[in-house]
């Protein structure tokens, strides 16, 4: 069977961000402009127009984080690129909020799934420094390195997590769910990851 090739966006070019402000009135150019600023972000600048682009994608971020792009990103379904990009984004920002209950789901569940633990790489022992360092090393390699790695080591991560959860759980129902939701997010990632290695992830 032969695969469609995958239509590129639109490049809105330098009207990218004269559309934030009054984006929410139009979901196509939200969608548009999640594509696009998610394509730079991953795959890198290809034309002048593109680096002066990427330039200010930057800018934003480092003037006020990334919640401007994930509100961008994240309506995006699960197996497109935005989508994958607001996963990891939702990933690093609990990280971050949460690291030593984290690293304690993260040490419980690395004894019940060690091949997992292999592709994470957390440093050992996986205290709240370590699981952080890890997650940003992750997101790091959104921009250094290969995406799809990226993607399944978050992927591992955060099944280890959920794994680790579910065992610590001690108020029933909720754990439960929440670690569920954590195994929900890794399958997502995991999907993702073989999409980029087939080419197909947009």
């Amino acid at each position: 069977m032969t695969v469609p090739t995958p239509r590129r966006p639109i490049l809105p070019g330098n009207q990218l961000f004269e559309s934030l402000p009054g984006a929410a009135a139009d979901p196509a150019k939200v969608a548009e402009v999640a594509h696009r600023t998610a394509e730079l972000l991953v795959r890198g600048a290809r034309s002048s127009e593109d680096a002066e682009v990427v330039a200010r994608v930057v800018k934003l971020a480092d003037d006020y984080g990334l919640d401007e792009l994930a509100d961008l990103w994240s309506d995006a379904p699960a197996d497109s690129l935005p989508g994958s990009l607001w996963r990891l984004y939702v990933l690093r920002s609990w990280v971050h909020s949460s690291a030593e209950a984290v690293a304690r789901e993260y040490a419980t569940g690395r004894e019940y799934a060690e091949v997992h633990a292999v592709v994470a790489g957390v440093a050992d022992p996986p205290g709240p420094d370590e699981v952080r360092a890890m997650v940003d090393a992750v997101l790091r390699g959104v921009a250094t390195g290969d995406f799809a790695t990226t993607l399944d080591r978050a992927a591992a991560f955060a099944r280890i997590v959920a794994t680790g959860r579910a065992h610590l759980a001690d108020d029933g129902h909720d754990q439960v769910r929440s670690a569920s939701k954590l195994v929900e997010m890794a399958d997502q990632l995991a999907v993702a990851a073989r999409s980029e290695r087939a080419g197909q992830l947009w």
